[in-house]
C-alpha cells in the first residue's frame, strides 16, 4: 500500500490529494471518522495525514489515529511525529511499533513550543529538530538503529516526510533549509499553505534545484507537495498573514475578504470559498501534488475536490 501511494505521488501524470486529521481532545476518534464518510471523503483522496498535538495542545496520539484510520478506510496515513515531546528512545521504538502495524508514513517535525500548551509546567524534551528523526529513520530504514546495532528483524521501509514554510523574505535561505531535509533523506516535502500560483510556481522552482543540490541519492525523486488552507473568513486571512511565521496571504485576497465581510457571513463564505477553490484548482493543474489542511471541515474539503 505505501510503496503504491509513495510511487503515485512521484508520478507526474496523477493527481495526489492528501487531507490533515486533528485527533480529538478525547479518547475516540469515531466522530471524525463518521464525518469523513459522511462526505465520502476517503473514496476522493490518495489518503490522509494525522497531527500530533498542534500549537503543544492535548489531543490523542498521531500515531495511534492514524493507524486506526488507515485500518477504518485503507489508505495510507501520514503519521506526524513531533520532536518536542520524545527523545530519540521513545522516537525508535513508536517508529518500530508502528512498523509492525503497517504504519510507514511519518511525516517529521520539530514541533511548537511547549509554552504555547494548554497544560500545566510542560516541559518539552526537544533533543534536536527534525533532522533527528530523519536521521533515525535513515538507520533504521539501513536495518540498524540509532547506535548501529542490527534489527531483528528490520523494519518496512518508511518513507519520511517534512515540511517547509511556502514563503520567506529571503527565498534562498528557505531554499536552503530544503536542501538540508532532503540531505537528511526526506522524500517529500509539505510546504505551508499557498494562496497564489506565483508562489507555487517560485516554491517548485527553488525545490527542483534544491534536488540537484541535496547530497542524498533519494533527493533526485523527491516531491514537493503544496499545501492549501481555505479561507472562508476574514478574520482568519488576516489572521494567518500577520501571525503565522512562514505564511504569505496576498493582499488582494485579504481587500477581497474584508470587502465581502461587510456584506455578511454567507457573502464572506462564498466570497472566500470562491477565492479558495479557484486557487486548489490552478494549483492542481499546475502542479497536481496538494495537502488539504482545514481542522477537520471535511465538508470543505469534499466540495473543494469535486
Amino acid at each position: 500500500m505505501f510503496d503504491e501511494f509513495c510511487d503515485f505521488l512521484c508520478n507526474k501524470t496523477k493527481k495526489f490529494i492528501t487531507v490533515e486529521i486533528n485527533p480529538p481532545h478525547g479518547a475516540s476518534i469515531d466522530h471524525i471518522l463518521e464525518d469523513i464518510k459522511k462526505y465520502k471523503l476517503h473514496e476522493k483522496v490518495s489518503g490522509f495525514s494525522c497531527t500530533d498535538n498542534p500549537l503543544a495542545k492535548l489531543k490523542m496520539s498521531g500515531v495511534l489515529s492514524a493507524i486506526k484510520v488507515q485500518q477504518t478506510f485503507g489508505k495510507p496515513v501520514i503519521a506526524t511525529m513531533s520532536m518536542r515531546d520524545k527523545n530519540k528512545l521513545s522516537l525508535q521504538s513508536t517508529l518500530l511499533g508502528a512498523n509492525d502495524f503497517g504504519l510507514r508514513c511519518i511525516l517529521a517535525l520539530t514541533g511548537d513550543p511547549a509554552k504555547f500548551s494548554d497544560q500545566p509546567e510542560v516541559k518539552g524534551v526537544l533533543e534536536r529538530d527534525s533532522t533527528l528523526l530523519l536521521s533515525i529513520i535513515y538507520h533504521l530504514n539501513k536495518g540498524v538503529d540509532y547506535s548501529n546495532k542490527p534489527l531483528n528483524p528490520a523494519p518496512k521501509p518508511i518513507y519520511p516526510f517534512a515540511v517547509s514554510n511556502s514563503y520567506a523574505r529571503n527565498m534562498k535561505s528557505l531554499q536552503k533549509r530544503i536542501v538540508k531535509k532532503l540531505d537528511y533523506g526526506a522524500r517529500a516535502i509539505i510546504t505551508q499553505p499557498v494562496y497564489d500560483l506565483v508562489s507555487a510556481k517560485e516554491l517548485l522552482e527553488l525545490f527542483e534545484e534544491a534536488k540537484t543540490m541535496s547530497v542524498r541519492e533519494t533527493a533526485k525523486e523527491a516531491q514537493l507537495v503544496l499545501g492549501q488552507f481555505p479561507i472562508v473568513a476574514a478574520r482568519t486571512a488576516n489572521f494567518i498573514d500577520d501571525k503565522v511565521p512562514g505564511i504569505n496571504v496576498p493582499k488582494e485576497i485579504i481587500d477581497e475578504m474584508n470587502l465581502a465581510a461587510m456584506d455578511g457571513v454567507e457573502k464572506e463564505r462564498e466570497i472566500g470559498f470562491d477565492l479558495s477553490k479557484r486557487i486548489f484548482d490552478d494549483v492542481m493543474k499546475a502542479h497536481g501534488k496538494v495537502h488539504l489542511m482545514t481542522h477537520n471541515r471535511f465538508d470543505l474539503c469534499a466540495e473543494l475536490i469535486g
